[in-house]
């Protein structure tokens, strides 16, 4: 079933007419259609009905119409037919019924006051305007008069009248002084609607002589002054004095004082007024009251609320103003003034009226020969308006008959009309308040169907989105419509489709293969006319990457992306917009192609950012926000309150926490009498907390600021607050860090740390120092020292415990009593060495020390442990002149044995022990002797393979440079490697250590060996090295080799052979590396050498090492 919907037709500044009653024609507004159909006259422009002129210029009264044929214009004044023609100063503008009365040269204004009335006439009707009222504009002088002197008492009210010349329209009224400047108005004195100038109650200062009226005309732009008003004010003492002076003493007098007055309404008088207002108008009620003091003024409105929105109180709520009225703001309303001595209160009552407004007014109708139609003219007032019709611009009742018309009160009904009923008809709403004046048109047309909607007109839309094709038409009767897809297509039927009353066909949901050619054809009785539009359907545009909500600190960069997704027959726009509006003109803000980036952002760059895509056809749009944080600006406003001796409290209002939330406050002092410009920490508190209570010390002059924390950073200081000096008293803390520490054997040194300046708690700061020997049963000795952090105490015995106190005082006096230290006086160096030290050797390379420890007494100082000087004298396998180097452990506290660790095999050692204090090295014991084993040697110094052949080849190596005892035998292992680099079977060969080359024949020629070599005590074997050669291919290639062996080309080429093997080798060694180890490297690593253990260190057995060097001639 077909869906039909009406959509209305677009307005447009060449609207002729309108046919929106039920069964009239709807006419296109197109310009070339509207030219060719016939149409009654209809006015489109007029002079206002109350039309006041300039008097000094031409007189321009406007009647404007329209209508098919053009119409023609005709006048009437007063009720008669205005002779335009005969009157030379009247002229009408040509193709139009304006009239233009030429008065700047000879003509007068006021002869050509009157009503007007326009005629727009053509062969289908006639229309006419509103009666047009014309009155020249007046500005009459000031009437003379004779203003006498106000003489007022003070305190008394004063009403200054203005009176201005009655003129057209009325003045606008102000009050000014001789120097044209405006008189200052207050609750006190004030204009009232009329114009004049009411006081409320008189004081001295209102004495003046200018007070000048001034009415302006602004139609002819004049301004008229009344005669200067003089007021002179009398106050209570100059009466007082005036009166005195002549009167005798004997004689009652004396002026009463100035008195204070309950409030009397100087306007409206009486209780009740009355007040009459249209509807439609701006309600104006005034209230102004005299009395001492000056009155206020309050409105309400009996029964009902002032209307919200509407009322407004004007000239120090003197005035109430209702803008817009309606009958409903009818009703009683109550001013009330007021003063500390009683009211007074007035009661307006306002009757809304109401000139006559359209509830309907006729609409021009357009029909078919044969249809019916309906003109309706509904209107309301107050009083109710009555209604008249007109045809053609005669009463109805006395136009030329008309079969097919029929008058029904408002209503006018036409029936089965024909050509011939066209006509123009005004209806008249009128009351005693006004009039209302409507023109509408019946105009009844025969035309066959026209398609305005031009023809194979391309419509393109976005898939599923409706699709409006238009076939816009006209004819009378109205035409049927029909539509069909294709060249050969069918009606279109169905709820895909809904066609509209204006000839459109719409597609709701315009899908792919809804592209294609529509064909539009209308038919009425008269005839038939189709057109062909052409529908495309193409990809919407979205956007596939949204810009994304950002966090950046100010003066970083930020970027937002936009990546769009669009058809490639549409060109599309990319927009930036902030917070709804253009990117800010700045250099700052870069714009590519599918992203904005903003550089050294601000704070002003906060916001929201939205990347708009424009096509032909569609338009998509994303937003993000940008949030610049920053540190937190200084909080300011710092207060202090709550001054106390020892507290104070400190506020502060927080600055802008610039997007990121305040998590503390940091509170600092500054003491401008200690430490000028040094701010110190004090406290903190939390972000939400605007005020904390501050500890104070004594003798100090505080000023506080305030820096406020986020997560982004520190904001800068406050200024500071005003200081505030505390008042002193004693100290409250003594010093800190007290030390008997003597430098001497024979003195004490008494230091500790110094009271900050603060601490002093006031002027005068010294400190008492008292010390005493320990377990001896002696007297404080106590001296009084200035600002200082020590004191030397000198004759002290040597390194005798002592018991020092330090205790602060000033002006006030002393800070409590300090706690007791131990001390000790100075040290010396120890008398005896450490006795009975023994060596037992564990291993080759490892020995235990022990001795007997020194007594306490003679160590002199505090035993801070005992060192052993160990060095060796000499190897035991050979005797040479060697370097010493002394070695040193040091073993803290009272310990008694040591560890030494690192020692050769097979050497001689000696030691001696001795103890230490804090002054030093006590005197060495006896050089202690002891030797260690043998042990493993090292590997041979060096092994080298020469003199090559087909199966032999020459080893050559040199003895073990750490023999570490008597050699016994060398060990050689080889094995054969080939060319896959897997071992063959192992040989081993014993050699005597007296041998230092050996020549191992019967070999396979051509072949690649591995030899292992290594030296044995009779402790066991030592490390190994090992080395590799080849044996050659033939004695030819042997004999070559000796001849082109000292050639320089045949040099050259081993050097690059000898860099390929060496790049081969670095890649066979990566091989083995993930491959595993030659048989022999397992053996090597199941017999590491014993001797080589780690050494666990036992809680100080093995001491603090440290080397000496010495050169010793003794023979090894």
């Amino acid at each position: 079933m077909m869906k039909k919907m009406s959509i209305p037709t677009s307005k447009t500044s060449l609207v002729l007419f309108l046919c929106q009653i039920i069964s009239a024609l709807d006419v296109p507004l197109d310009s070339k259609l509207l030219e060719e159909l016939s149409q009654p006259p209809t006015i489109t422009q007029q002079s206002p009905k109350d039309y006041i002129v300039d008097p000094r210029e031409n007189i321009v009264i406007q009647c404007e119409a329209k209508g098919k044929p053009p119409p023609s214009f005709s006048w009437t004044r007063n009720g008669t037919h205005f002779e335009i023609d005969k009157d030379a100063q009247v002229t009408m503008k040509p193709n139009s019924g304006t009239l233009v009365i030429n008065i700047m040269n000879g003509g007068k204004a006021e002869a050509y006051e009157g009503v007007y009335q326009c005629t727009a006439r053509n062969e289908r009707g006639a229309a006419i305007s509103n009666n047009i009222v014309i009155r020249p504009s007046r500005s009459p002088l000031w009437t003379k008069e004779k203003l006498e002197p106000n003489h007022v008492r003070e305190g008394d009210s004063l009403v200054l009248h203005c009176r201005p010349p009655v003129g057209l329209p009325p003045p606008i009224i102000f009050w000014m002084d001789n120097a044209f400047q405006r008189l200052p108005q207050s609750e006190r004195v004030s204009q009232g609607l009329n114009g004049d100038l009411y006081f409320s109650n008189v004081q001295p200062e209102d004495t003046r002589e200018d007070y000048i009226c001034y009415a302006r005309f602004n139609h002819t732009q004049t301004i008229q002054q009344k005669q200067p008003i003089s007021v002179k004010v009398f106050s209570m003492d100059s009466l007082n004095d005036t009166i005195a002076a002549n009167l005798s003493d004997t004689d009652i007098y004396g002026a009463k004082p100035v008195t204070e007055r309950q409030p009397v309404l100087l306007t409206p008088t009486g209780s009740t007024s009355t007040k009459v207002e249209l509807r439609g108008n701006v309600l104006l009620l005034e209230c102004i009251a005299a009395g001492l003091p000056t009155p206020v003024i309050r409105w309400i409105k009996e029964g009902g609320e002032l209307p919200a929105n509407r009322t407004f109180f004007e000239n120090f709520k003197k005035t109430l103003k209702i803008i817009d009225v309606s009958e409903a703001d009818s009703g009683n309303y109550k001013c009330i003034a007021r003063n500390t001595l009683g009211s007074v209160h007035h009661v307006i009552s306002v009757t809304v009226k109401a000139a006559p407004y359209w509830l309907t007014a006729p609409r021009n109708l357009v029909l078919s020969p044969g249809e019916d139609g309906t003109l309706i003219c509904r209107a309301n007032g107050n009083p109710k308006p009555s209604i008249s019709w007109l045809a053609n611009g005669v009463p109805i009742a006395i136009a030329p008959e008309d079969p097919s018309r029929k008058v029904d009160g408002d209503t006018i009904i036409f029936s089965h009309v024909q050509e011939r009923s066209s006509a123009v008809y005004q209806c008249n709403a009128s009351n005693e308040y006004g009039y209302l004046l409507a023109n509408a048109f019946v105009n009844v047309l025969a035309e066959p169907p026209r398609i305005l909607t031009p023809a194979n007109k391309l419509y393109q839309v976005i898939a599923d989105s409706p699709a409006l094709l238009d076939c816009a038409y006209f004819g009378s009767p109205k035409p049927e419509i029909e539509w069909f897809k294709g060249v050969k297509g069918s009606i279109l039927r169905g709820n895909e489709y809904v066609f509209h009353d204006n000839g459109t066909l719409e597609i709701p949901v315009a899908q792919k293969n809804s592209a294609g050619t529509y064909t539009c054809v209308a038919r009425n009785e008269l005839g038939k006319v189709q057109n062909e539009v052409h529908l495309e359907i193409k990809d919407p545009t979205m956007i596939i990457k949204q810009p994304e909500y950002k966090v950046i600190q100010r003066y970083g960069h930020v970027s937002f992306e936009c990546i769009i997704k669009h058809d490639s027959t549409l060109l599309p726009t990319v927009t930036w917009l902030k917070d709804n509006d253009e990117l800010p003109d700045d250099e700052r803000f870069l714009v590519g192609k599918d992203n904005l980036t903003i550089m050294n952002v601000t704070d002003k760059d906060d916001g929201t950012y939205t990347c708009i895509v424009n096509t032909t056809l569609d338009s998509v749009s994303a937003s993000a926000v940008l949030t610049v944080v920053a540190q937190p600006n200084p909080p300011f406003d710092l207060e202090l309150t709550g001054q106390l001796e020892r507290s104070i409290d400190l506020s502060w209002i927080p600055g802008d926490e610039n997007n990121s939330p305040i998590t503390n406050f940091v509170i600092e002092y500054e003491d401008a009498l200690h430490e000028p410009g040094v701010w110190h920490y004090q406290t903190e508190v939390p972000g939400t907390q605007t005020t904390v209570q501050l500890k104070l010390s004594p003798y100090v002059n505080y000023s506080f600021r305030v820096i406020a924390v986020n997560k982004i950073g520190r904001s800068q200081p406050s200024e500071p607050s005003e200081q505030y000096l505390t008042k002193s008293a004693s100290p409250d803390e003594n010093p800190a860090n007290v030390q008997g520490i003597g430098s001497e054997p024979d003195n004490l040194v008494i230091t500790w740390e110094p009271l900050k300046g603060f601490q002093s708690n006031g002027p005068g700061l010294q400190y008492k120092v008292s010390w005493r020997q320990k377990d001896v049963d002696d007297e404080w000795t106590s001296v009084i020292v200035a600002n200082v952090s020590k004191y030397i105490v000198s004759g002290t015995p040597t390194f005798v415990p002592y018991e020092v106190k330090v205790q602060a005082l000033n002006d006030l006096g002393y800070a409590p009593e300090p706690s007791e230290v131990i001390g000790h006086s100075g040290e010396d160096l120890p008398m005896v060495a450490p006795g009975n030290v023994q060596v037992h050797v564990i291993n080759s390379t490892l020995a235990k020390v022990h001795w007997d420890p020194v007594p306490l007494k003679t160590v002199r100082g505090h035993l801070q442990g005992y060192k052993v000087y160990y060095w060796k004298v000499q190897s035991l396998s050979r005797r040479s002149r060697r370097h010493v180097e002394k070695k040193i452990l040091t073993f803290r506290g009272n310990k008694t044995f040591g560890m030494l660790p690192g020692l050769e095999p097979y050497s001689s050692y000696k030691l001696n022990v001795r103890v230490v204090n804090g002054k030093g090295e006590g005197p060495a014991s006896p050089d202690k002797a002891f030797n260690t084993p043998e042990g493993v040697p090292s590997s041979p110094s060096f092994l080298k393979i020469t003199n090559p052949t087909l199966d032999s080849l020459t080893l050559e190596w040199g003895s073990p440079t750490h023999p570490n005892g008597v050699l016994i035998s060398y060990t050689l292992k080889f094995q054969p490697i080939n060319n896959t680099h897997e071992l063959g079977p192992l040989v081993e060969i014993r050699i005597p250590a007296n041998e230092s080359s050996l020549i191992l024949k019967n070999l396979n020629y051509s072949t690649r060996y591995k030899f292992y070599f290594n030296a044995q005590t009779a402790v066991g074997s030592g490390s190994q090295i090992t080395e590799e050669a080849v044996t050659i291919m033939d004695e030819a290639m042997a004999s070559r080799q000796v001849d082109i062996a000292t050639q320089g080309w045949f040099i050259g080429l081993m050097c690059a052979v000898a860099l390929l093997i060496l790049i081969l080798l670095i890649v066979c060694f990566i091989r083995r590396n993930k491959g595993g180890k030659y048989p022999v490297k397992e053996k090597e690593d199941a017999h590491a050498d014993p001797e080589i253990q780690p050494m666990k260190e036992d809680d100080g057995t093995f001491g603090e090492y440290r080397l000496f060097s010495f050169v010793s001639s003794a023979p090894f």
